[in-house]
């Protein structure tokens, strides 16, 4: 089907023709890898499914959405979007609004009940996966799509992981999180809550699994020494995030102190603020040295959180005080003390330090490779260990839930080919289209949509979601401004500009053109004429 929406001016020609009578270059159709699918963690084909999303195909571009990201409404809504930084129409006028078209195709999916379809044959294999978060959840949907009998055991009372409780209501509406699990499970995925896997090894020999995933959560706060630090009302924040799906409401008082300064820190203090109280964030740096991204300490700031940058605690009283001291940054960019203390009155006081892994299921597995609190794997995210694989938190790198969800597709693959006795086969990447590959005098000027936002007042005390969805309407204008870059998008300027008609069309939506070389005399043109850099002038063959 050709491309129809393409925001592209008339066929025309804006370069000089460089004909000449003897070939050295031939023109060649190419497939590139868009920069927006090369930086994405999930390994989505965004390109791709934005190309049914322009075309209002919703159910063709949710499906093959999810080829990749099992849980788009979510991913749509706390994905922090690293492909946007890449795309190239950012050099032009601004990035594409990837995330938001995904999460458009998520919340149509759910409204009108897109189901996945399960596999034809059932291949024996059982497969364990430990945990419920983004990457098991992602790792159980790829098994149980290739026919293996998958159960996922989960210690929390619900499934989501820290989805569910690291996550506030604020960014992920529940009943959103609830739908998509749901449809994992329909599947035919067993999940049994409540369920703590002691060791591992155990529970595959007790139950015959053939294989298991290892996705457990960083739901271990991190402590820190604070003089008084024992003090009833020095809380983390894993318990605190944790307290509010039900399992207890935190007591945290009028004046909340939130030690740290990632996204976990701001999560809590917006929260807080939620709930009543009058959150302060102490973080020994400055602001742009924060590890929380940008835009959550914006929002954070324009509820009313306040942020003391350039200090630490330094002792916590029995009482309602706390000290803090003054830092400031040397050459190198450490904080340093300077001996300036001030006093502030804090209900509580919440660390952010960051989270680790209860590593205690894997006691009695000799082979396993740990550092830092982290299970060691592979590329295919293999433990070393003959059938155990691991992801999301449990393994180095990044913690989020794109990051999480590739793992578990990766390891779904592996998986796989282990039940098999094959090898892994991992498909190459085609080389990355730069924005100076592209011809952008071809496509119209098409600002970004911005997503709406819930007024200040609701964001400031309920948990009401603060970042709304695009209509249908700006979704398809959104999913037309992609340039499909490195990719056909048949708008025949190499058929309209090729001076020796050696452009042949054929019909075919997977080869839609050819060329004549009995004709074609290597000028070139419809290589530099073509919007979307996917034809490459090559060394002639002799």
């Amino acid at each position: 089907m050709k491309k129809p929406f393409a925001i592209t001016l008339d066929v025309g020609s804006s370069l000089e023709n460089r004909t000449g009578s003897w070939r050295t270059l031939r023109p060649a159709y190419v497939h590139k890898l868009p920069p927006c699918n090369n930086q994405c963690p999930a390994g989505e084909d965004i390109q791709g499914w934005l190309f049914y999303s322009e075309s209002g195909n919703y159910e063709k571009a949710w499906r093959h959405l999810t080829k990749r990201n099992p849980p788009p409404a979510c991913m749509g809504r706390v994905c922090y979007h690293t492909c946007e930084g890449a795309c190239n129409r950012g050099c032009l006028d601004e990035s594409v609004g990837i995330n938001s078209v995904e999460r458009f195709l998520g919340d149509h999916a759910i409204e009108n009940g897109y189901a996945f379809v399960k596999p034809k044959k059932l291949s024996g294999k059982k497969v364990l996966v430990v945990g419920s978060g983004p990457a098991s959840l992602s790792a159980a949907y790829q098994l149980a799509l290739k026919g293996h009998d998958v159960t996922i055991k989960e210690g929390s009372p619900q499934a989501g992981g820290m989805m569910r409780y690291g996550i506030p209501k604020y960014r992920l509406p529940r009943h959103v999180l609830d739908k998509e699990i749901q449809r994992i499970l329909d599947l035919g995925v067993k999940l049994e809550l409540n369920t703590t896997v002691m060791d591992v090894n155990d529970e595959m020999k007790n139950n015959g699994y053939d294989a298991v995933f290892l996705g457990v959560g960083a739901n271990l706060a991190k402590r820190a020494y604070i003089p008084g630090g024992d003090a009833k009302h020095m809380l983390d924040a894993v318990s605190v995030l944790r307290s509010m799906e039900g399992e207890g409401e935190p007591l945290l008082g009028r004046k909340v102190v939130v030690y740290g300064g990632g996204n976990t820190a701001i999560d809590v203090a917006r929260s807080a603020k939620r709930l009543g109280a009058e959150p302060l964030i102490i973080y020994r740096r400055t602001r742009d040295k924060m590890p929380a991204h940008d835009f959550e300490v914006e929002e954070a700031l324009q509820e009313g959180v306040s942020v003391k940058w350039l200090s630490t605690i330094s002792e916590v009283d029995s009482g309602q005080e706390i000290k803090i001291e003054k830092m400031k940054l040397d050459e190198n960019g450490h904080p340093q003390p300077t001996g300036e203390f001030e006093t502030v009155k804090a209900d509580a006081v919440v660390l952010a330090l960051g989270q680790n892994v209860d590593l205690g299921l894997l006691k009695s597995v000799e082979g396993l490779k740990i550092e830092n609190g982290s299970v060691i794997v592979d590329s295919n995210m293999f433990t070393g260990v003959k059938g155990i694989y691991a992801g999301g938190d449990m393994v180095p790198g990044e913690r989020n839930v794109t990051v999480a969800i590739g793992h578990g597709y990766k390891a779904a693959r592996a998986i796989d080919a282990f039940l098999n006795g094959k090898e892994v086969v991992v498909p190459p990447k085609h080389q990355i289209v730069t924005f100076d590959q592209l011809n952008t005098w071809y496509y119209s000027d098409a600002p970004k949509t911005v997503r709406p936002m819930l007024d200040m007042v609701r964001r400031q005390n309920t948990f009401d979601e603060v970042q709304h969805g695009l209509t249908e309407e700006n979704a398809l204008f959104e999913a037309r401004r992609c340039m499909s870059c490195g990719n056909c998008l048949q708008c025949d300027n190499c058929y309209g500009v090729c001076p020796d008609n050696a452009v042949i069309k054929t019909g075919d939506d997977n080869v839609p053109y050819i060329f004549n070389y009995d004709y074609c005399k290597g000028c070139g043109i419809c290589s530099s004429e073509c919007p979307c850099g996917a034809i490459n002038m090559e060394k002639e063959s002799i």
